[in-house]
C-alpha cells in the first residue's frame, strides 16, 4: 500500500484553485451516474431481500418500498446502490 502525502495533495488542489481563478486551467468535473433499480442490482447480487437491506443498513420494508416504486432511495442510499452495481465484489466480501 503506498503511502499518500495529504499536504501535497492540499498544495495542488489550492494552486488548482489559483490557476482556474486566473483563468489558466479548467477544473476536473465528473457526473456521476444514476445506479440500476435495487431489484436490479439485488438480483444481480443474488441476494435475498434481508440480505441486501442488511448490507445498505436500512430495513426490509424500506427495501421493498424502493422495488414496488412506492419510494425511492435518496442520499447515502444513492450512493450504496452505486457502489453494489459498479463494484459488487464489495457487496460479496461483506456478505
Amino acid at each position: 500500500m503506498s503511502k499518500r502525502d495529504i499536504g501535497a495533495e492540499v498544495l495542488e488542489g489550492i494552486n488548482e484553485i489559483r490557476a482556474f481563478k486566473k483563468g489558466g486551467a479548467k477544473l476536473k468535473v465528473s457526473e456521476l451516474s444514476e445506479p440500476s433499480e435495487p431489484k436490479v442490482i439485488r438480483s444481480k447480487l443474488n441476494l435475498s431481500q434481508s440480505a441486501f437491506a442488511g448490507l445498505l443498513g436500512v430495513s426490509m420494508r424500506t427495501l421493498q418500498d424502493w422495488e414496488q416504486g412506492r419510494r425511492e432511495p435518496q442520499g447515502p442510499a444513492v450512493a450504496l446502490l452505486r457502489i453494489a452495481e459498479q463494484h459488487p465484489e464489495v457487496f460479496t466480501k461483506l456478505h
